[in-house]
């Protein structure tokens, strides 16, 4: 039987920015993550700091909620010498990405899992070339969207991690979501909008268009792409 727990305890806890809805792993998804992860995974057990690998040409991408690792395998398999990191809570996305990784010789990808907003405040100032968050969940009920992981303050955190001039790739194809983005870039100190104030950019070519995307593009939604920059 669960116990309960106090109230005070409940309401210091932090908001998640996801729930765990891992659904059914397969068993060789299971076994990838036994396996592969001492090659793949980064263990954050204390925190991200000086756990990032180096990069070999400089340039080090972080993907926060790679999903099924789409996105971050084509990127990694562009731009072999340089570093790509994913973070996503979820382990079958995790082992999935681990077998094609293995299954493609890709090397220069090393994952995650856990919560980025609990994760990203530990990783060392001015590390990271390029973040990217590509269509993170909306919470589209009201209540909520205090679940909602793009406030100003973790726009601000994102900002500190990057190198001066690296840049923040948002994709969402969420309307009223994407407003909220980028009055929330408007409103960061040390990120401006490379598309000008409070305007969206065109989808960048390097960009993947990934599964997810091209059904809801079938669906009629509309993708909105917002870059930030490091000042």
């Amino acid at each position: 039987m669960e116990h309960s727990r106090d109230m005070n305890d409940l309401t210091e806890r932090p908001v998640r920015s996801f729930v765990r809805r891992e659904g059914r792993m397969t068993a060789a998804q299971k076994r990838a993550l036994e396996k592969l992860w001492p090659v793949y995974g980064i263990d954050v057990d204390r925190g991200l700091a000086g756990k990032l690998p180096a990069p070999r040409n400089g340039r080090v991408t972080l993907e926060i909620g790679f999903g099924d690792g789409e996105a971050l395998l084509a990127l990694a398999k562009q731009s072999p010498q340089g570093r790509f990191i994913g973070i996503d809570p979820h382990r079958p996305g995790a082992g999935r990405l681990l077998l094609q990784l293995e299954r493609e010789e890709v090397e220069n990808v090393r994952l995650i899992i856990g919560d980025a907003a609990e994760l990203v405040p530990s990783i060392e100032p001015k590390s990271l070339t390029q973040i990217l968050v590509l269509f993170p969940d909306p919470w589209p009920k009201k209540r909520h969207h205090k679940r909602r992981l793009l406030t100003p303050e973790f726009l601000r955190i994102l900002g500190e991690k990057l190198q001066p001039q690296g840049g923040l790739h948002i994709a969402t194809d969420w309307h009223e979501y994407a407003e909220e983005i980028l009055n929330a870039l408007d409103e960061t100190p040390n990120l401006c909008n490379e598309a000008g104030r409070l305007a969206f950019c065109a989808r960048p070519d390097w960009r993947p268009v990934t599964k997810y995307e091209q059904r809801g593009l079938r669906l009629g939604h509309q993708v909105f792409d917002i870059a930030g920059k490091r000042i």
